[in-house]
């Protein structure tokens, strides 16, 4: 059974509730690397300045950049970023298990994902694509 390493798990632990039961309960099912919850200033400028350009905001806009943490970045391990394909299934899934569990009450908020910002479910009306970006939606 898959289980987050330590470095996985320090991360997820700056989140909100919501997203480290979410995540917990997706681990178990689709191995998965928690890469960044909160993110401070100095992170929050680094992903802003980056070249791809990891975040759309700047310092202290990002849901990364409170504690906790209403984002959290993730990828599927071992493939990661590289593997498309199978990024867009792992945010299939997420987004699968987050649903079914606010249906039965184990989440008190919704969450969205940075391949549908508006939640309209039209994947190529996105301006900025941020496949391991889940959030949560008040």
């Amino acid at each position: 059974m898959p289980k987050f390493s330590e470095n996985s798990l320090s991360a997820l632990e700056t989140c909100h509730p919501d997203l480290q039961m979410l995540f917990l309960q997706v681990v178990s099912d689709f191995d998965c690397s928690i890469i960044c919850g909160t993110r401070g200033k100095a992170a929050q400028d680094t992903a802003y300045n980056a070249s791809p350009q990891l975040s759309k905001v700047k310092w202290p806009n990002s849901k990364h950049n409170s504690l906790p943490s209403l984002a959290v970045d993730v990828i599927p391990y071992p493939t990661g970023y590289k593997d498309e394909k199978t990024m867009r299934h792992f945010v299939g899934y997420v987004l699968g298990v987050a649903a079914e569990m606010k249906r039965q009450g184990l989440l008190d908020h919704s969450n969205r994902s940075g391949v549908d910002w508006d939640g309209d479910r039209d994947l190529h009306d996105q301006t900025f694509l941020d496949l391991p970006h889940f959030e949560i939606v008040s």
